[in-house]
């Protein structure tokens, strides 16, 4: 046999299988393919120049990338705080003195760890930019970039503003055990966390409406 048709029919081998890992790649299938393999189609792709070559380096390139994490303790939307107090700047009150500052609703859901019925909170269905902060005294706590629709009728963020903004402490009421979440300047209660949530966090802070305010931005 004709050694050039040997050759052709080794190169011809080699794109076919080189075809087979671009296809893998593009639906994000691809494994640790074989480094011989891998050498030899780099080898005769690169020998040709040709354009599945360049697909085929595109490709497995973009196929070793990993995906971008969105850090959680930092302000996810690099929104400007500056204007808001600290959260180590504590708030202190009187049971009286909350009584008359918040709605009976707040202060239920605020002071004495209540709950709203679901899907039937004013922010529920938000979908403006801008800050929820704490409804008792201020404190930024979610933003609407974390913020997303949970199913469960409350409003639902994977990550708060900043982390030191809230608290989180082990809840053993109703005979199980959560993770209530806290506002960490006036110590109110906002809801718990539970950790079936999206990426990047996994993480569902599920907040009661009555405990935010929203400021626009």
């Amino acid at each position: 046999m004709d050694p050039r048709i040997r050759e052709d029919d080794r190169n011809l081998s080699t794109k076919r299988e080189a075809h087979n890992v671009i296809r893998s790649c593009h639906f994000r299938e691809c494994g640790n393919p074989d480094p011989e393999f891998l050498g030899r189609i780099f080898l005769t792709m690169l020998h040709r120049l040709t354009i599945p070559a360049l697909l085929f380096l595109g490709a497995f390139t973009a196929c070793a990338q990993k995906p971008s994490v969105v850090p959680t303790n930092g302000n996810p939307t690099h929104y400007d705080l500056s204007a808001y107090p600290n959260a180590s700047d504590k708030v202190t009150k009187t049971d009286a003195d909350w009584r008359a500052l918040l709605s009976p609703e707040s202060y239920d859901i605020l002071r004495n760890a209540g709950t709203e019925e679901p899907f039937t909170g004013a922010l529920l269905n938000n979908h403006e930019q801008g800050i929820y902060v704490c409804a008792a005294c201020g404190n930024p706590l979610f933003s609407s970039a974390t913020k997303f629709e949970s199913g469960t009728g409350w409003p639902s963020f994977w990550a708060p503003i900043e982390a030191d903004r809230v608290i989180e402490k082990t809840d053993n009421t109703l005979g199980i055990s959560r993770t209530e979440v806290l506002c960490a300047r006036c110590g109110s209660h906002l809801g718990h966390v539970f950790d079936d949530g999206p990426k990047p966090t996994g993480l569902r802070y599920c907040m009661n409406s009555a405990a935010l305010k929203f400021v626009k931005q």
